[in-house]
């Protein structure tokens, strides 16, 4: 049994390098409409979901998002590349962060791009360095997840139980792993009190 556990953990852990990233070249060239938006997040972050009743994004939460200036409306009910970049970027936002934290994060964003003046750079642009960074990174967390889940599976030598002993590594493991996401939510959510509240507190000049 502990050889077949840690079999399925390490093909989870392997699994993590095909987490769906959106090429920015997979973009769509023209605006789409609500339906063809959902559908294009379904179809390529289908590895992301955790069932196959899982919605990526839905006409509900795009209204909302737009409700809430989380992102512009759509123009003539269609949707653009950059609401695109943008709704990509709430899709991980938002399995991290609270809505108050995204909108703090999102508002300098859109009032940057959204206020008539011309820019050096594209939100495209951003999407397009922070796609290639994160493509890169996957390779070294998942290394980082291996060196704790081998480390894991030597913290209760003692245990003489071979399902107790397997549960305790289990647990370890996602101790382990929970710690880590804490430490890191901790440091984003204060890097959004202590440095993004001025950028989100600026007076727009639209």
């Amino acid at each position: 049994m502990e050889h077949s556990n840690e079999e399925n953990i390490m093909d989870i852990i392997h699994k993590l390098n095909d987490i769906d990233f959106i090429n920015p070249e997979d973009i769509p060239g023209i605006d789409l409409y609500m339906d063809q938006v959902t559908t294009f997040m379904d179809e390529h972050l289908a590895a992301c979901k955790r069932s196959e009743d899982e919605k990526i994004l839905t006409k509900t939460m795009i209204n909302n998002y737009t409700k809430n200036d989380f992102l512009p409306p759509p123009v003539k009910k269609k949707y653009s590349k950059e609401h695109m970049y943008l709704l990509i970027f709430l899709y991980y936002f938002k399995n991290v962060l609270s809505m108050t934290d995204i909108q703090k994060i999102f508002k300098p964003l859109t009032d940057m791009f959204y206020d008539g003046r011309s820019r050096s750079i594209s939100i495209e642009d951003i999407y397009t360095t922070i796609f290639k960074m994160e493509r890169i990174q996957t390779d070294n967390i998942t290394k980082d997840i291996l060196r704790r889940y081998k480390h894991s599976q030597n913290l209760f030598p003692d245990v003489r139980d071979e399902e107790e002993s397997d549960f305790l590594s289990h647990f370890a493991f996602i101790c382990l792993l929970s710690f880590d996401a804490y430490l890191k939510k901790q440091l984003v959510e204060r890097m959004i009190d202590e440095t993004l509240s001025d950028f989100s507190d600026k007076p727009t000049n639209k």
